[in-house]
């Protein structure tokens, strides 16, 4: 009869202790509602007691979820269709609240995320939605948390995924940068002329004042030109005849300056050099009534 008795309240404790005892996790948070009324004391991680039949335990947890929000298809500002998806970082930061305040916190984070996606895709031009999302993220952000607050969560960040395009917009874009670097290319190899031909004009002035510096570029050509391997070079005129026509030139160019010159004399002094050039002593100039014998 005692040991009936000792095994029945043994029986009885183990039962007592397996309803009262619960283990926290270090990720969660406990809340015990008594009679329906939740207390106001957080359970920590480890082991929590319980009074039986009286208390429930509601495990919360506080890491930070990570939530995708389903791609919204929506019209920017300057009227193109777009379809945009994003990502959002939460965590609980009140457990009580998210617990009593709504019945389920990821569902609400999830469809506000989703509104606010639409209302920053019609605020917003389709340049920004491509090259500015870091202010769009942070934008996103305030809209999301403003009421997520009052649900006891904290939205940790959100982020624009991915903008998709129609393909008539994809296929304008790349024609615009197609367009856009052939006009960089022209610009550059128009550039590249200009410079080349500076370059090039000062290089003939300096050439002209010394005139065996084009012998040795043509020299340094041919030597180029033989390190190939590959043609076959000709020269029907020996190089010395390029300083013969250069002379030859520069020759002619000071005899028309020195025939110019003399035609701007008056026609009597050009009568008489002309005579002198013959042979032929110019005459000279009598006195009126006297004449020649």
């Amino acid at each position: 009869m005692v040991v009936e008795l000792v095994s029945i309240i043994a029986v009885a404790g183990v039962a007592w202790l397996g309803a009262s005892v619960r283990v926290v996790k270090q990720y969660e948070r406990g809340l015990v509602y008594r009679f329906g009324r939740v207390r106001s004391t957080v359970r920590e991680p480890g082991l929590t007691m319980l009074v039986p039949l009286a208390d429930r335990l509601q495990k919360v947890n506080m890491q930070i979820v990570t939530l995708p929000v389903p791609a919204q298809e929506g019209i920017t500002r300057d009227n193109v269709t777009v379809r945009v998806d994003a990502v959002v970082y939460f965590k609980v930061i009140d457990p009580v609240v998210a617990a009593v305040n709504v019945q389920d916190y990821r569902f609400a984070v999830g469809q506000v995320a989703q509104t606010s996606l639409r209302s920053i895709i019609g605020k917003s031009d389709l340049d920004d939605l491509l090259s500015n999302r870091e202010r769009l993220n942070q934008g996103l952000e305030l809209m999301i948390d403003s009421p997520a607050l009052d649900w006891g969560v904290h939205i940790d960040r959100v982020e624009i995924k991915d903008v998709a395009l129609p393909e008539t917009m994809k296929r304008s874009m790349s024609r615009q940068a197609e367009a856009e670097r052939e006009r960089r290319a022209r610009v550059i190899s128009a550039d590249g002329e200009l410079q080349a031909s500076e370059k090039l004009s000062q290089a003939a002035a300096r050439m002209a004042d010394t005139p065996a510096a084009l012998q040795l570029r043509l020299l340094e050509t041919v030597v180029q030109v033989s390190a190939e391997k590959n043609s076959t070079l000709v020269l029907p005129f020996p190089v010395e005849l390029l300083r013969f026509v250069d002379q030859y030139t520069q020759r002619a160019q000071q005899q028309n300056e020195t025939q110019q010159a003399k035609e701007a004399e008056s026609p009597k002094e050009v009568r008489a050099s002309k005579e002198a050039a013959n042979g032929h002593p110019p005459q000279p100039r009598l006195p009126e009534g006297e004449k020649s014998t």
